[in-house]
């Protein structure tokens, strides 16, 4: 089966094509690599160059729709999008014009194409706005208040759009804070992969706020086996993805300064601007219509990590 990843070198995306090849799919993978990182793809080109192939697009361009329509995939896994919410509250345009008419670009396109599915990567982080309840189930009030979260939701509306009139299907995986080997440590984004490269270097990483906010936590491999479940299951669903656990960042840091045996105290700063007090998503309805289910707990999900880091030569 042929099929296609949008964001396919970013430390998801690349992820996901890892399994996707080695479960035997013809792979095409887009990425503009503003983020991502043909690095992330080397093992996957060494090894099965004949089942993957690799283009540079944008997908708002124009490039992208013919690439769709020439490939034809069964399947589009769409993972490719702005994600950091400061840029998206300092920049909503620029969100819009990659997360909303880019996502149009693809859907219109594989539906042009004649693709089966589109699985859409989610943000069950930012989609509830500030919850009522802990963890969060699917139905709850979808009261996003960023920009990114408005766009990831607007695309969620539009698969639904697309599946009710012209029968394209589509799941959307609600994501938590996913986490593990590949995750740039020097973006602005991914707490985890921040305090690693600050512990590994031996600085001390900063705490905004009082370190008591919590997440939900979910390791990069677990996410990619609820992408590979949706290849066939879950079709018209929004599934929460995440171990429905809330880890506070003061829990985080330490557990982490014990792996890497870091002897100094977090620096604390004051806390940003719009950042959610709890988070923590229930992955119920995933188990039921994925068969899927979190494996990997926070210490050893957090000891791969920093073993994968550890093991990376510094940039």
């Amino acid at each position: 089966m042929r099929v296609l990843v949008t964001g396919g070198g970013g430390f998801i995306g690349s992820t996901l094509v890892d399994r996707l090849l080695a479960e035997s799919y013809d792979v095409d993978v887009v990425d503009d690599l503003s983020t991502g990182s043909l690095s992330n793809l080397a093992e996957a080109r060494g090894q099965r160059q004949q089942k993957m192939t690799f283009q540079r697009l944008d997908v708002r361009s124009d490039a992208m729709r013919e690439l769709i329509l020439h490939r034809k995939p069964e399947v589009v896994y769409h993972l490719a999008a702005q994600a950091d919410v400061r840029v998206s509250v300092a920049n909503p345009v620029l969100d819009a014009e990659v997360n909303i008419l880019g996502s149009l670009n693809v859907i219109h396109a594989a539906l042009e194409a004649g693709t089966r599915k589109v699985v859409f990567a989610g943000s069950g982080g930012t989609l509830y706005g500030v919850p009522d309840a802990m963890p969060t189930r699917e139905g709850h009030p979808q009261q996003p208040l960023s920009p990114y979260g408005v766009s990831k939701k607007s695309v969620g509306d539009y698969l639904y759009y697309f599946r009710e009139v012209h029968g394209l299907e589509y799941s959307v995986l609600a994501l938590a804070n996913v986490y593990g080997p590949r995750q740039d440590p020097h973006g602005e984004a991914g707490v985890v992969s921040i305090f690693v490269g600050k512990l590994l270097a031996q600085e001390r990483p900063t705490i905004y706020g009082d370190g008591e906010q919590t997440r939900d936590f979910v390791f990069v491999d677990d996410v990619v086996d609820a992408f590979a479940r949706a290849t066939d299951k879950g079709g018209g669903l929004i599934c929460n993805i995440g171990t429905g656990i809330e880890t506070s960042v003061q829990q985080l840091f330490d557990a982490m300064a014990r792996v890497t045996g870091f002897p100094e105290p977090a620096r604390y700063a004051p806390p940003r601007t719009g950042e959610l007090r709890r988070s923590a998503l229930d992955p119920g309805r995933a188990g039921i219509h994925l068969g899927w289910k979190p494996y990997t707990s926070l210490d050893e999900g957090l000891a791969r990590t920093i073993d994968y880091f550890r093991d990376r030569p510094p940039e």
